[in-house]
């Protein structure tokens, strides 16, 4: 089964796939989903078509995706918010379960830190997936969170005051996926 993991932003979404019919997660892809344009409402159906066509190539049996943080800018805040819900509804529209992570959470699985940097995510990403080479920030965010979900499915993230929650629902390297 495949997990596809989604770090969403308006401007660049990371992505990344992972393999979990083995004991330990296996790499599949990953990449970012880079928006055009000034106009949200764009931006936002190029990402839930960059999503569309991940779940048409790849089809993740599960979908997780970074919970909404605080942030000082509140419109900066809202844009996220915003592209967030839109790849939620691509994968509900497709059928694929959504697990949700906080950002503490995902930090706290993957480095043992949940106060670590973009950095540090990258580089534990690369060690533990064994890759040749560091994937870009936002896509090794999305890996990391994919890897988080891979980890609370077998029970091994703590879910504490920041846990993960559930909403029902129904390639190797990695690229950059620019709507036409």
């Amino acid at each position: 089964m495949l997990i596809l993991g989604i770090d969403p932003g308006s401007r660049i979404t990371g992505w990344g796939v992972l393999d979990v019919t083995t004991p330990k997660p296996r790499y599949v892809a990953s990449g970012c989903i880079r928006t055009r344009g000034e106009d949200l409402a764009q931006r936002l159906a190029q990402i839930y078509a960059g999503i569309g066509e991940l779940i048409a190539v790849h089809g993740p049996g599960e979908f997780a995706i970074e919970q909404v943080f605080l942030s000082k800018n509140a419109d900066s805040a809202l844009k996220l918010g915003q592209a967030r819900g839109t790849a939620i509804v691509c994968a509900a529209n497709h059928g694929v379960p959504v697990s949700e992570y906080a950002a503490r959470q995902i930090k706290q699985a993957v480095t043992g830190n949940g106060g670590a940097d973009k950095g540090q995510v990258q580089q534990m990403i690369t060690a533990v997936l064994g890759l040749d080479g560091a994937p870009q920030a936002d896509a090794a965010d999305a890996l990391a969170i994919a890897l988080t979900h891979a980890h609370a499915r077998l029970g091994l993230v703590q879910q504490g005051s920041y846990g993960g929650r559930r909403r029902a629902g129904r390639g190797s390297g990695w690229r950059d996926y620019r709507p036409s």
